[in-house]
């Protein structure tokens, strides 16, 4: 029997997002809050679900990336950013793999907002194409 991987969405996914922000305490809830604001702006139609017994998720017709926060970084990674153009090289990391793409944010390190959100609108549109 395969496990399924439990899935908050909505409000309350929302609620465990903001309790991570805060729990963090520190420049990686500032990033996460950043990159969250960001694909808000991006994607109004977001939706934001808490997955992996504790992973953001923004997804829109199909998961567009994860939220993952480690010691070192915050890890975005888009689950078909190797489909995706990256014309300002914001893909720094899980670049060997065939499907994904992820982006590390360090301490001290700051996203370029325009290519960020580019990238995020992509994501959707590629959502949406393979929808239909």
């Amino acid at each position: 029997m395969k496990k399924t991987a439990a899935v908050t969405s909505g409000d309350s996914a929302s609620r465990k997002i903001d309790e991570r922000i805060a729990e963090l305490a520190d420049w990686r809830g500032e990033a996460l809050a950043r990159v969250r604001r960001l694909i808000k702006q991006a994607d109004p139609d977001v939706v934001e679900e808490w997955r992996w017994r504790g992973v953001p998720v923004w997804s829109d017709n199909g998961q567009i990336c994860t939220g993952e926060s480690y010691r070192n970084a915050v890890k975005l990674t888009f689950m078909k950013g190797a489909s995706l153009h990256d014309p300002s090289g914001l893909f720094n990391a899980s670049l060997e793999g065939n499907t994904r793409r992820a982006i590390d944010i360090h301490e001290g390190e700051e996203l370029d907002p325009t290519a960020f959100e580019a990238l995020i609108r992509e994501a959707v549109q590629v959502n949406r194409a393979a929808a239909r």
